[in-house]
């Protein structure tokens, strides 16, 4: 769009308290975008595995490192929690897993809804790898995961503000540069837009900041 069309452009104004709860969940997830995946593995009080993702995820603060996410309400659930929400709140333990592009597809498949006895790594055919501090298994081959012991769980609205604390950091060699910090180039991550469509950070562009 050149300036002077830019500078014809018109906008609309609108009170989200008018417009009820799916177009204003629509609008959100239309316009904050892309979010990233926390594709988030716990392990229930039974010791059934869950893996689900989540497009409400991001970074908290970084001392202590605080990674949080946010589960809505189910109606099918009995308490209305999500399978990872009830799991996080009996043990206060949860993995991020990383999604690349090579699971997204199997991220999808992890969004279905199963009973509570049933495992999403094995409705997807996904390995297991071993966690070293939790319970809940890290996704075998994932490019990156963290391990978090949950801090705290603020209730807002219809929704659950998760927040933990990342106690282990899984990153595989390939990601990382000879001083061990993660090379960005290399992260190929899949990011939520709207409704059914996604994307991948595969066009980059650099920026250096001013003083």
């Amino acid at each position: 769009m050149t300036e002077p069309e830019r500078e014809k452009e018109t906008s609309r104004e609108f009170d989200p308290t008018e417009r009820g709860l799916g177009w204003t969940y629509r609008t959100l997830t239309s316009v904050v975008v892309p979010r990233p995946i926390g594709w988030i593995s716990t392990t229930s009080a039974e010791g059934v595995d869950n893996l689900a993702p989540y497009s409400f995820f991001n970074v908290a603060t970084t001392d202590p490192p605080t990674v949080l996410f946010s589960p809505g309400r189910r109606s099918h659930a009995e308490d209305g929690r999500t399978d990872t929400a009830r799991n996080v709140r009996d043990t206060g333990e949860f993995v991020v897993n990383l999604v690349t592009g090579e699971f997204a597809e199997a991220m999808n498949e992890t969004s279905a809804t199963l009973d509570p006895d049933e495992s999403e790594f094995d409705h997807a055919g996904l390995e297991r790898a071993a966690s070293t501090v939790v319970t809940p298994p890290r996704v075998a081959g994932v490019a990156a995961a963290m391990e978090c012991e949950l801090h705290e769980i603020q209730a807002i609205g219809r929704h659950e503000l998760v927040l933990g604390e990342v106690v282990r950091f899984h990153l595989a060699d390939r990601l990382l540069t000879d001083d061990d910090r993660v090379d960005v180039t290399e992260v190929d991550a899949v990011g939520r837009l709207a409704a059914s469509w996604y994307d991948w950070t595969d066009d980059r562009f650099e920026m250096e900041r001013p003083d």
